[in-house]
């Protein structure tokens, strides 16, 4: 009996590390783009297409990962997807030419995606061990990661190291940094707990009432990152284009909405265990609109106010958006059964919103002005709730469905649904 929260609390350990070299590799590739960008003289039409290939290479692979999960575990392919996310950061340093960067971009975009898939299921697994809310933490530091990445960077291009010679050093470095990691997770179910999860309580083989609650579920996590994409493309450009604040103070409305959406994901779990899924995702939702609709009042109230006004709005914007992605995720693992293929669904969903929301809102923009395309993300983080609540509730109730009883032979058998 004392095994289990021992293995459980390693492998809490171990995904806290996934999670934290996942973003540490985002954010080295992030701050060293202007250094590949001047290496290569790719210009902004070149470099926005490799990142486009990137996502594209990690939309497909993440399609890819769940059935993988599901048929090998989300253990296992953790095993392989770490070290080759790290790994595959050598193609980009090492790229020669436009052309071989875009070749290795969709490579190291493959690496990421089912990283992001697998890890992510290995961490509804262990929250389902623990049985309280554990999610939203790793999601903190994985934006932890991402900062140290970032720093990282910023400390060696300061120090005279080439951006260039960094990720050729974390490739070789990273992959073994994962190993640890991989090797406190938790070990594989029993092939009966496994094969067990063609039952009725599994969403990843469910009937389509199923997969449209897992639709649903895709919803939120898209409007909630779209919402969330749109902070970081946008806060800044808002503030020094909208609200005509010095160039020095635009981009503290990025990091506003950054350290609380941060700090809300590393302590939001106490959170959502004290008021439960279905409420915390309802005022994640609300938060978010009413944080955007600040931002959006900002340019019309007084001159002394606005830019309060703004940042208080991406401060709520961030507290809100910061609890979809862990409560969409701990709602897929409730629903029993395999996880892969429904969590690769939710999470593809939801990388679909930061694919289209950079183009979809600079094209409105573009053609109309960045306030009326504010409006997009404002009715999304609206749809959060509208989605995310009941799609929650539902599968929150199948959770909590007792198993069929088993009927003797020769008795009537009841009546299926």
């Amino acid at each position: 009996m004392n095994k289990t929260p021992i293995a459980a609390k390693k492998a809490r350990v171990g995904v806290f590390g996934f999670f934290f070299l996942a973003g540490f590799v985002m954010g080295l590739w992030a701050a060293g783009l202007p250094s590949l960008n001047d290496r290569l003289d790719l210009g902004p039409a070149r470099l926005g297409s490799v990142l486009l290939l990137i996502s594209g290479g990690a939309l497909v692979s993440m399609l890819v990962a769940g059935p993988l999960v599901d048929r090998w575990s989300s253990r296992r392919v953790c095993w392989f997807a770490g070290p080759f996310s790290g790994a595959v950061l050598l193609g980009p340093a090492l790229a020669s030419s436009y052309w071989s960067l875009a070749a290795l971009a969709v490579l190291f975009g493959i690496g990421l995606g089912i990283t992001e898939v697998a890890m992510n299921a290995h961490s509804v697994e262990v929250e389902r061990v623990y049985e309280r809310p554990i999610i939203s933490a790793f999601h903190g530091v994985w934006s932890l990661g991402g900062a140290a990445g970032g720093g990282l960077t910023s400390l060696a291009l300061q120090g005279g190291l080439d951006a260039q010679w960094l990720l050729i050093a974390a490739a070789v470095v990273v992959p073994f940094l994962y190993l640890p990691a991989a090797y406190l997770l938790l070990p594989d179910p029993p092939v009966h707990e496994s094969a067990s999860s063609a039952d009725g309580n599994a969403p990843s083989e469910g009937s389509s009432l199923r997969w449209g609650l897992i639709a649903l579920l895709g919803l939120a996590a898209f409007a909630g990152h779209l919402s969330e994409g749109a902070a970081i493309d946008w806060a800044a450009l808002h503030a020094r284009w909208v609200l005509e604040t010095d160039p020095a103070m635009a981009p503290l409305a990025y990091t506003i909405f950054s350290v609380a959406m941060t700090t809300v994901r590393l302590l939001g779990d106490p959170i959502r265990g004290r008021l439960g899924s279905v409420l915390t995702i309802r005022l994640a939702g609300v938060l978010a609109t009413l944080g955007y609709v600040l931002v959006l009042l900002s340019p019309v109230v007084g001159e002394s106010l606005r830019v309060v006004c703004a940042w208080t709005g991406w401060a709520l914007a961030g507290v809100g958006l910061a609890t979809v992605v862990p409560v969409l995720f701990s709602a897929v693992g409730a629903a029993g059964g395999r996880v892969g293929r429904a969590l690769a669904m939710v999470t593809a969903f939801g990388y679909s919103g930061l694919l289209l929301g950079p183009a979809v809102l600079g094209f409105v923009a573009e053609h109309a002005s960045l306030p009326v395309a504010l409006f997009i993300p404002a009715v999304l983080a609206a749809v959060v709730t509208i989605a995310g609540s009941p799609a929650i509730r539902s599968l929150l109730r199948l959770s909590a469905t007792p198993a069929p009883a088993v009927v003797p032979e020769g008795e009537p058998q009841p009546a299926r649904d």
